[in-house]
């Protein structure tokens, strides 16, 4: 017996190259290495990340806060690879993906952040959105796109930038001090480890600056007209006035491929991790853009969603007295295309990925949708009618079937394909016989129909068939979910052998970069009207039904709430109302 731990101890001491990946995320961090040779996962550690909410609709995060629990998370995984007996000098690259859009501004002499870091899904810049709006003729959303490929939408980087720059006296000064610089996560965390105000390097990658809206995804290079200067898109007729963002250039990342050196690690020689010390960070990817990587897909035609996990270690999202409007976790669905399409169906355009400064840039159509795992967590959290994410698997399938009972889970407003900020969430098709098993079997069925209708506007597209749908994220953990997902799509729903796609994308980034090259990306290495048709056309009818709800004027202190409307009001009482009397009829 003590023979074979040997062995299988040495054995373990004598892997190959290994390469790591930090996967910053909304609600946690990890570091995770990775044999090279055969993409095993052989440790990591995760940290979770809290949420600040000083204000209704408001998501912060403290960028300092999201530095170390990368400093811990590497500091841990190093750790638990020296109880291994595996030699963490084999590390010969790392990796970066990271949430897109939150955004952070820091002081380059300091090495402070000036602000806390604006998420992804906040809302404050919902008047900031308004007014630049009424610059742009027609007041059409979509005027930026043949540029940036985006909609103008609180979603993306540039309106948080520009909120910033308005609202945040120490932002201001900094910019006109020339101490300012931006970013998002990826361009924070690299530029803290490769030396912060030592000598930090600071870049970004082609698919993060393709989510601020700064970005000219033709060019691959910042747009100057966007950040500053006037610009003539279609004709005499149609102009963006001058100063339309107003972003200084000077505090921008240079953006860089996805796969390449970008600068060397500097860490503490005191810690255990401190033996990664010039260690190549060498790759760079939105997590989105990462997972594509990690599901290798690399041909037209091949699409992948990312259900992100409710429920992390039993870790509230949210606390209960939050507001609704709050609970938004991102579930992407990604068409990967050559060619740079945009869409005519509410699709984003966006970069897949460029692996390599001499190699071809990528481009994918992107659906994004505000509210998929989160619904499993509201229903935990806020209405209490189960106590995890397994037991609202376990009520679904009691019951199979949600009674008429549609859920449109528009916490936040709808994004792809709608991308209607005004839209709320609604459970309509209510009896006296409904219950929380039917309220949870439609909250699993309205993830499955928000990803058909982005696969949907796909289709009309691309016309590209899909043959298949490969999933990644904590979601496809449920059987129902990724059953009721086949049936809903009537095509086959294939879940990897590795589950960790989002890390294993940003350490083949890593690992196959110039100068590093111990990972290869050639893919012969790499390992009729149905009853779901007809519930899939109601459930459209109450996402219709949803819009409107809430208005874009502010309220009388500048803010906006979701109870403003009478009649809204008076539809959550009563749906509470009835949601308790179900669950008493329910026993």
């Amino acid at each position: 017996m003590a023979a074979a731990a040997a062995t299988a101890t040495a054995q373990v001491g004598a892997l190959g190259p290994l390469v790591g990946a930090i996967d910053q995320g909304t609600s946690s961090t990890r570091f995770l290495v990775f044999n090279a040779n055969t993409s095993e996962l052989l440790s990591h550690h995760q940290v979770e990340i809290q949420q600040k909410f000083p204000k209704e609709g408001w998501v912060e995060q403290d960028p300092k806060e999201i530095l170390q629990s990368v400093y811990e998370c590497v500091e841990r995984t190093c750790e638990k690879l020296n109880q291994l007996n595996v030699d963490i000098a084999n590390i010969k690259a790392v990796g970066v993906s990271n949430q897109r859009e939150t955004t952070v501004v820091w002081d380059k002499l300091t090495g402070e952040p000036l602000h806390n870091a604006i998420v992804w899904l906040d809302l404050r810049t919902q008047p900031t959105v308004g007014r630049l709006l009424k610059r742009i003729p027609g007041q059409n959303k979509s005027f930026l796109k043949s540029r940036t490929g985006l909609p103008l939408s609180t979603y993306f980087s540039a309106v948080k930038l520009r909120w910033l720059l308005d609202n945040v006296p120490k932002v201001q000064q900094a910019v006109l001090d020339r101490r300012a610089l931006f970013g998002t996560i990826d361009s924070w965390l690299i530029w803290s480890l490769t030396g912060g105000k030592d000598g930090g390097i600071h870049c970004t990658d082609v698919t993060n600056a393709s989510r601020t809206m700064l970005f000219n995804i033709h060019s691959l290079e910042w747009d100057e007209e966007l950040c500053k200067y006037k610009s003539v898109l279609h004709g005499v007729n149609e102009r963006l006035p001058q100063w339309f963002f107003e972003i200084p250039m000077e505090i921008l990342p240079k953006v860089r491929s996805s796969s390449e050196i970008y600068g060397l690690m500097k860490i503490s020689p005191t810690l255990s991790s401190g033996a990664l010390t010039g260690i190549p960070i060498s790759g760079c990817l939105g997590d989105q853009s990462a997972a594509l990587v990690g599901q290798m897909c690399f041909k037209d035609g091949q699409a992948k969603n990312t259900a992100i996990s409710s429920e992390l270690k039993s870790l509230p999202f949210l606390g209960m007295e939050q507001a609704a409007s709050y609970f938004a976790i991102q579930a992407k669905s990604v068409l990967f295309c050559f060619q740079p399409a945009f869409s005519e169906h509410g699709l984003l355009t966006t970069v897949a990925y460029k692996l390599g400064r001499e190699k071809p840039v990528y481009y994918a159509l992107e659906g994004s949708v505000a509210i998929a795992g989160a619904v499993v967590r509201w229903l935990r959290d806020n209405l209490g009618i189960a106590k995890s994410s397994d037991e609202v698997e376990k009520l679904a399938a009691a019951v199979g079937t949600s009674y008429g009972c549609y859920f449109v889970p528009a916490f936040s407003g709808l994004y792809a394909p709608y991308w209607e900020p005004s839209a709320r969430g609604i459970i309509c098709g209510l009896t006296q016989f409904t219950n929380k098993n039917h309220i949870a079997f439609a909250a699993l069925e309205a993830v499955c129909f928000q990803t058909r209708e982005i696969l949907d506007a796909m289709n009309k597209d691309c016309g590209i068939p899909l043959s298949q749908l490969q999933v990644d994220g904590g979601m496809t953990n449920n059987k129902i979910l990724m059953q009721l997902q086949a049936d809903i799509l009537c095509i086959p729903v294939v879940k990897p052998s590795m589950p960790e796609t989002t890390a294993l994308g940003a350490a083949m980034a890593a690992g196959a970069a110039e100068g590093v090259g111990v990972w290869s990306l050639n893919l012969d290495d790499l390992t009729a009207v149905t009853k779901s048709e007809y519930r899939y056309s109601r459930w459209k009818k109450a996402v219709k039904k949803s819009m409107g709800w809430e208005t874009s004027e502010p309220q009388g202190n500048g803010e906006t709430s979701i109870f403003c409307s009478l009649p809204l009001g008076f539809f959550i009482m009563s749906s509470l109302l009835m949601l308790i009397g179900a669950k008493y009829i329910s026993g």
